[in-house]
């Protein structure tokens, strides 16, 4: 009787170390998916973040163009197609590049608006066709053009 347990017990030492291994195995295939799914959601969320601020971008640039065009402090909007006006956008002493001589011609664009200390940036196009005015506004969640994140979205108003 003691020779024959000896045989079964042998038999089963192996049984116990695969058994280990294909737990330990299945235990790591869960933990490397949760771990990929993990970063793959933080690469999209990243990545709506990113086109929330360039919208928001979009949209600063067209609020200062709309200022610009109704309520510009001269009384006259700034993209008169007669004369040019210099506009300003986010204009501050540590951020003096936001102004631009604007009208005289049917389109007006201003240049790259930033948002120091971000680097965000935003363009408007301004055209004026008869009573008809159309802005466009582009922003960016980075003023990098070669930088391969790089987002754009777009905002336009007619009125």
């Amino acid at each position: 009787m003691t020779t024959g347990n000896r045989q079964l017990m042998t038999g089963q030492k192996g049984f116990t170390l695969f058994l280990a291994i294909v737990i330990a195995a299945a235990l790591l295939l869960i933990a490397s998916s949760m771990a990929s799914l993990a970063i793959r959601q933080s690469y999209i969320a990243n990545a709506g973040r990113e086109s929330q601020l360039a919208f928001y971008a979009a949209d600063t640039a067209m609020e200062c163009a709309l200022y610009w065009d109704v309520h510009n402090p001269s009384g006259n909007t700034a993209f008169d197609t007669s004369t040019g006006t210099t506009v300003y956008c986010n204009y501050t002493p540590s951020n003096p590049g936001n102004h631009w001589v604007v009208g005289g011609a049917l389109s007006s664009t201003m240049g790259t608006i930033t948002f120091l200390p971000n680097p965000y940036c935003a363009t408007a196009r301004v055209v004026k066709n008869g009573a008809t005015t159309l802005i466009e506004a582009k922003g960016y969640n980075t003023c990098d053009a070669a930088n391969p994140r790089r987002v754009e979205r777009a905002v336009r108003a007619t009125y």
